[in-house]
């Protein structure tokens, strides 16, 4: 089962990243309607966590096993030649300054730098969640073998929901800066990209796939304006934020039921995500997210940016959008190109 217009949620999530990255200092969005979103648009990954533990339970929910060689074979054939594409990109850049860290391209590659705090970042920034992806990956055949279709929906209810519960409290001892009787459980920043503490996201994504996949055929209708609330509460809570640590599945409160509206929804929004553009977006947003630093960081470089002329460009906000759209050619060729045939060709091989 695919449904289509969760697709393009991923492409929004994707270039709200990007904004937050690159788009700070940009005036369509620092300024006083709109910074307090896209200042805290990184939230958009624990989206990207929560929507791809939905969409594993969708995408597998007929079968009666799954097969762990195939199933992963499936899984890196889609992300992994653009995330080592993206990888040789910036590996190029960093040999012309004659940085190379050996040791970070190694975790790079193969996709546990979320796992070594100290290297998460020094290769490609965005990477690390896909480092924490490929946990879940791992995972997931043997939560779908032994549990989900072994157990009844109600019965993993409560325990996913103490683990989901469990990791909030953690991660708000840990990253936000609490004491408790003259103790402080304050920890290193980068600690908050450790791959086992986002997995309470991937498995309440979990949870609201097999709600919806039980409940899907009565629960059909038009949340049109359900979904524009939930919007609407979601952007409220970033415009006067509580103190909870918002980065680990606290939002998971709105993205759940936002999922769930927007896959069970027959409305006008349905109609208008469906279109092919808007697909085809969607379709590209892995490539918009993972190919991000390499574009902007390529064209910012006085040794290549001259290449494309933009070193002549001293507005910032015209140097954005020549590096944003840029991107989204980038992606798209990608995609076409590159992606999909190299898919295709890996699925075939075995």
């Amino acid at each position: 089962m695919r449904i289509e217009q969760l697709t393009f949620t991923r492409f929004l999530a994707a270039i709200s990243i990007v904004i937050f990255h690159y788009g700070d200092q940009i005036f369509l969005f620092n300024n006083k309607y709109v910074q307090f979103i896209f200042g805290q648009a990184n939230i958009g990954v624990s989206y990207f966590f929560i929507l791809s533990g939905f969409v594993m339970i969708i995408a597998y929910n007929t079968n009666s096993k799954i097969n762990f060689f195939q199933y992963l074979k499936n899984r890196l054939a889609r992300i992994y030649p653009v995330y080592l594409f993206a990888i040789f990109l910036i590996v190029f850049l960093s040999f012309l300054h004659k940085s190379t860290d050996l040791e970070a391209i190694f975790l790079s590659v193969f996709m546990i730098q979320a796992w070594f705090p100290e290297k998460v970042h020094v290769i490609n920034g965005p990477g690390w969640s896909i480092s924490v992806e490929f946990l879940f990956y791992i995972l997931f055949p043997f939560l779908f073998n032994c549990i989900y279709k072994k157990r009844s929906y109600k019965t993993i209810i409560w325990p996913i929901l103490i683990i989901w519960i469990i990791s909030q409290i953690t991660s708000n001892l840990l990253f936000n800066n609490i004491t408790i009787n003259g103790v402080s459980f304050q920890v290193t920043e980068n600690l908050c990209y450790f791959p086992l503490i986002h997995v309470n996201e991937f498995l309440i994504g979990n949870l609201a796939g097999l709600y919806f996949v039980t409940n899907s055929n009565k629960i059909r209708n038009n949340y049109d304006w359900h979904i524009i609330g939930i919007v609407v509460v979601f952007a409220l809570f970033l415009k006067f934020p509580i103190n909870w640590y918002p980065y680990n599945g606290v939002f998971a409160l709105l993205f759940v039921p936002l999922i769930i509206l927007l896959s069970s929804n027959n409305g006008k929004l349905t109609t208008l995500f469906k279109k092919k553009i808007f697909v085809f977006l969607g379709e590209i947003s892995f490539g918009v997210y993972i190919l991000q630093k390499p574009v902007f960081k390529w064209l910012s470089d006085k040794q290549t940016g001259k290449y494309f002329l933009m070193d002549r460009i001293d507005n910032v906000n015209m140097a954005f959008f020549v590096k944003f759209f840029s991107l989204l050619l980038l992606a798209s060729l990608s995609y076409i190109y590159f992606e999909k045939p190299i898919r295709e060709k890996i699925k075939n091989i075995f």
